[in-house]
């Protein structure tokens, strides 16, 4: 097999699948690797790695939340022949203090940025479609969205923004040894973002503000995994020190315009019916 090939881990997410579309569309060789993808992968079987690398000369590396796994994989994916990799992480990640998805996000950094390969770091903001697709769609659709995050905005960002970022550092040479802060435009508070998918709909969504101690309290009574608990809490404990609050220019500096506003999106996606 010719080492020429675009692995994309978490293929079957909500920016691999996007990241494997715009590579496909360009007439690129693809594998999508997922646990249900075309190319099974598991960071929890290592005997699903080598198969899955075979003939990849560029990996799109979604971050695991368990750090474990990610150093063996990187260096067997350099020693097999990937040349370049692109990790997508989160945007403070390394100030995170090692809480929930951050210390995965910054283990798949520390281990490609000593791999020896080619580089660059995505580092988003919430994506506007963790709105659509699942942490606050059914929240949306009941009418009550409650966090601990208060009036700290949030510049959130279209994963397919991210996807076209992605690509171009997958497939372009100038972004080696780059890492990528990737937001939208100066956004709204978390409650503003809430009144503007109610307004676009027309429908009676409430914000309602809860402290951290409650919020952890609600998640753990819907049954929420504890780890998802201290994931979400940590993430949120992130925003709140305003470490993500600023708009930042990773978007323009790529692709050479500026990120879509999540007002825009909102009108677009409030017009499927997807929150009615």
């Amino acid at each position: 097999m010719s080492q020429n090939d675009y692995l994309v881990l978490g293929g079957t997410g909500k920016t691999g699948r996007r990241v494997a579309r715009r590579l496909r569309a360009a007439g690129l060789p693809v594998r999508v690797a997922a646990r249900s993808g075309e190319v099974r992968f598991d960071w929890e079987r290592r005997d699903t790695w080598r198969p899955a690398l075979d003939g990849a000369h560029a990996v799109y590396l979604v971050a695991p939340d368990d750090p474990g796994p990610v150093g063996a994989f990187v260096d067997l994916a350099a020693a097999t022949g990937t040349r370049r990799f692109v990790v997508l992480s989160g945007r403070g990640a390394d100030a995170a203090g090692g809480v929930g998805p951050s210390v995965g996000q910054v283990a798949a950094e520390r281990a490609v940025v000593a791999s020896g390969a080619e580089w660059t770091l995505l580092r988003p903001n919430n994506f506007n479609q963790n709105f659509t697709e699942d942490l606050w769609l059914q929240p949306l659709r009941a009418g009550r969205i409650a966090l601990p995050i208060g009036d700290v905005p949030e510049p959130f960002i279209d994963a397919e923004d991210i996807a076209e970022v992605a690509v171009a550092a997958l497939t372009g040479d100038r972004h080696a040894g780059q890492a990528y802060d990737l937001s939208g435009p100066a956004g709204p508070t978390w409650r503003g973002a809430v009144a503007t998918i109610a307004e676009a709909t027309g429908r009676d969504i409430v914000y309602e503000e809860l402290t951290p101690e409650q919020y952890r309290a609600e998640l753990a009574a819907e049954g929420v995994p504890p780890a998802f608990v201290e994931a979400l809490d940590g993430m949120f404990a992130l925003h709140r020190a305003g470490l993500t609050a600023e708009a930042a220019d990773g978007v323009r500096r790529v692709l050479g315009r500026e990120p879509v506003a999540f007002g825009d999106w909102v009108a677009r996606i409030a017009a499927t019916g997807v929150w009615s």
